[in-house]
């Protein structure tokens, strides 16, 4: 096993190829999902008044009772300012106006014809949003590698920026190797299974923003891989399953060497996932992960998404983890880390089923991963233990 890469050694190595993306500007509501590439600072404050938190009356100096002069609402402010005595009615995001102290809730005043009393007296500032209390202009909002979210995506807006400058997408290549793949899962003949493991890598790309192709699936042939592997050839990243084994049909590795790619390191010292490959061709990285659909999984997981993450700029591109206990007893681990399929229940986890590489339904149950350390002794129930949530993917 000496010559297996450890996981983190290996994840270093691949990472250091990633490649290097242009920068494009992109409206901001077209951004989701893709990494900054420079800092964003707040071109306006925000907000640009006082605003009222609330629906009520926007109170002029004085103990009251107050007379009412006007109305502020969202969108149209009243234009004067209040005096001594003096009150507006006004609506939650609407301007408080120049004099007023606080805001009284509807349900605290009584009116009188344009007389306002409240049945209980407010502090200065109570109910009104101050102006910059959320940023002001010049403030730095986000930092250069954070990924656009949602609510990031609304900040940036409300900063005053229609567009923002990202890394242009990620063109990536997918690729399903193997004689027993059938294209129509509707028409699979017992010596075939359907062709799932592209299908699933694309999936797990798609909240990263990629451009994503599929080629294949492709028999295990030579002429065949070769013919598939041009079709990549505008591809920034390749991501091939199946055939990078040992096996007198695992051709991936002749295949890439006829298509001009170069090996950079093969087999991880993982389970699942041992024979893991990773090729460069010219600028263009080949990430060969294997053909059972677990081990498929767990290697793009590891490596092909923080790959991803890296070229497209991300600072902290391997997946987070968590430290959680053991719902059940798990027995002592072999020579090669393991990566058990789990269902976090809480603050524990428990196995979600088969762990064999090819079982599809505690995959699909499973939300998180344990991390078996090498050779690890058997741990009991409530022992803690080191767990990859798979929403970090």
């Amino acid at each position: 096993m000496s010559e297996l890469l450890g996981l983190e050694d290996a994840q270093a190595r691949l990472l250091a190829l990633a490649p290097l993306l242009p920068l494009v500007s992109v409206p901001t509501e077209a951004s989701l999902g893709r990494i900054i590439a420079e800092d964003i600072h707040a071109a306006r404050t925000q907000p640009a008044a006082d605003l009222s938190a609330m629906d009520g009356y926007a109170l002029g100096p004085g103990e009251g009772p107050w007379r009412l002069v006007g109305e502020s609402r969202a969108g149209a402010p009243f234009a004067g300012t209040l005096g001594s005595g003096e009150c507006v009615r006004i609506s939650t995001g609407a301007i408080v106006p120049g004099g007023g102290t606080c805001v009284l809730l509807q349900e605290d005043a009584v009116r009188s014809g344009d007389a306002i009393t409240a049945t209980n007296l407010l502090p200065p500032g109570r109910h009104i949003r101050a102006r910059g209390f959320d940023f002001n202009r010049g403030d730095r909002l986000l930092g250069r590698g954070s990924r656009m979210t949602a609510g990031r995506m609304a900040l940036t807006l409300a900063a005053g920026h229609g567009t923002v400058i990202v890394t242009r997408p990620l063109r990536v290549a997918v690729m399903d190797c193997g004689d027993e793949l059938a294209t129509d899962p509707a028409d699979c003949l017992p010596h075939q299974i359907p062709a799932s493991n592209a299908a699933m890598i694309a999936a797990m790309l798609a909240p990263l923003g990629c451009e994503v192709t599929r080629i294949g699936p492709v028999p295990d042939a030579r002429a065949a891989l070769t013919a598939a592997l041009a079709k990549a050839e505008g591809a920034d990243i390749l991501i091939t399953s199946g055939g990078v084994s040992v096996g007198e049909h695992d051709l991936i590795k002749p295949a890439l060497a006829d298509w001009g790619a170069q090996i950079a390191f093969w087999k991880i010292a993982i389970k699942p996932g041992k024979p893991l490959l990773v090729a460069t061709r010219g600028a263009q990285v080949v990430l060969g992960l294997p053909g059972n659909p677990v081990s498929s999984f767990v290697t793009a997981f590891l490596f092909a998404l923080p790959l991803v993450r890296a070229s497209q700029g991300d600072p902290e591109p391997r997946p987070g983890f968590v430290t959680l206990h053991a719902g059940e007893d798990l027995p002592a681990v072999g020579p090669r880390r393991e990566f058990l399929r789990a269902v976090r229940n809480g603050d524990t986890v428990q196995l979600a089923g088969s762990q064999d590489s090819s079982a599809l339904s505690a995959l699909a149950d499973a939300d998180c991963l344990i991390d078996r350390p090498a050779r690890a002794p058997a741990v009991t129930r409530g022992a803690p233990i080191r767990v990859f949530s798979l929403q970090n993917g």
